[in-house]
């Protein structure tokens, strides 16, 4: 009931920010924040908004007084983004960019070629910093394993003192 008014009031973009931030202090010191203007999910006209980018995180708000009890609209978690580039050729607008997911290509315009140039680094630098942090987390020690499973089962393979009984 509650997710269902809150979708209805907020949408689900908003919702699933509110469910997906991670704990992350958005609020406070961000890697980098500033004014942009993003096309709609469902309708596509263009809102300007105040994104924040932190720990692997790209949120939006409607406007750039961002405090603990502020619910962002949206966010983005970066390490599901494969890219970041220039898209003022794809949708003919003046420092536009987009960043892609597998699924999806979202669209931004900065206010100057300097703002798009410096959000495309940021958004990337966070990239390549998250997505190698899940592919670290993924990797598995064969060595390591192998040497538990021996140690395991050698222990197992001892008899117990009431097994002699």
């Amino acid at each position: 009931m509650a997710a269902s008014l809150w979708r209805s009031v907020f949408g689900s973009t908003a919702l699933a920010a509110a469910e997906e931030d991670g704990g992350v202090a958005f609020w406070s010191n961000p890697e980098r924040a500033g004014w942009l203007t993003k096309q709609g999910e469902y309708i596509k006209t263009w809102r300007r908004r105040w994104f924040v980018l932190k720990q692997g995180k790209l949120f939006w708000f409607k406007d750039s007084q961002v405090t603990r009890a502020s619910i962002p609209r949206g966010v983005i978690p970066v390490a599901a983004c494969l890219t970041v580039k220039g898209a003022e050729d794809v949708i003919n607008r003046a420092f536009a960019f987009e960043l892609s997911t597998r699924t999806e290509t979202m669209y931004f315009i900065a206010d100057s070629e300097k703002e798009k140039e410096e959000w495309i680094n940021s958004i990337g630098r966070s990239i390549v910093q998250h997505s190698r942090s899940l592919a670290d987390a993924e990797v598995v020690d064969y060595d390591s394993v192998r040497r538990a499973a021996i140690t395991s089962s050698s222990t197992d393979a001892k008899p117990s003192n009431t097994d002699q009984e």
